[in-house]
């Protein structure tokens, strides 16, 4: 009787481990998660950013919710949403490096989304060397808000979509180093590829600012001094 009781205890923890499974075997779950990871988010705003309509994305996050990886507060109408700790962010991270280096999809997958464009990538450790020997200028092209929410200190934000029209912001003969949202984002691909056809020296950080605020490096926030 004792290893019977003992056998369905056993059954009910993994049960209970598998439900955290179950709520992130979703593409789009996923993809709320990694926009909450830049920051606080509405659902109207997670929505549009995922590419959702307003009741699927509700229906995604209630998931997340209940599964414990997202938490919320109420001002006024609007529910806003946030990664419920640092440590769903290092899953979510973990997870797509696993998924990287064991599934032959991955790989294949991953190129066709974010492109080649033969730029140089340079890691957090070099950049913050070169920053502080005033060799490079960092960019920042995530939207506005993730920006404001937490940014590269010293980085200059030029959202990806305005870049074409604000180039001239940015200085002729210093190396540019590009980053977004994570090592996945597509947004430094694209910026990189517009910058070098425009003439300018450009490379990418390798990964983040997801990476970056897990390494637990400076993180500024607010707008542009």
């Amino acid at each position: 009787m004792a290893g019977s009781t003992t056998a369905g205890a056993k059954a009910r923890l993994y049960d209970a481990f598998a439900s955290s499974g179950k709520a992130l075997a979703s593409g789009k779950r996923l993809e709320l998660l990694d926009l909450l990871a830049q920051g606080e988010r509405t659902v109207d705003a997670l929505a549009k950013a995922a590419g959702l309509n307003l009741t699927t994305a509700s229906a995604h996050l209630q998931t997340l919710k209940q599964a414990g990886f997202v938490a919320t507060r109420r001002e006024g109408v609007r529910i806003h949403y946030r990664l419920a700790g640092d440590d769903v962010a290092q899953l979510l991270a973990l997870l797509r490096k696993v998924a990287e280096r064991h599934q032959t999809a991955v790989p294949v997958a991953r190129d066709a989304y974010l492109g080649e464009d033969g730029a140089a990538e340079v890691s957090r450790e070099e950049l913050r060397v070169r920053v502080a020997a005033g060799e490079v200028m960092v960019l920042d092209v995530r939207p506005a808000d993730e920006y404001r929410a937490g940014h590269i200190p010293g980085a200059l934000s030029i959202p990806v979509d305005e870049l074409a029209d604000r180039i001239n912001e940015l200085p002729e003969e210093m190396e540019i180093v590009v980053y977004c949202r994570g090592e996945y984002c597509v947004l430094a691909y694209d910026a990189v590829r517009l910058l070098t056809d425009r003439g300018r020296r450009a490379i990418r950080l390798d990964d983040g600012m997801l990476e970056w605020r897990l390494a637990e490096l400076p993180v500024d926030s607010g707008d542009p001094a």
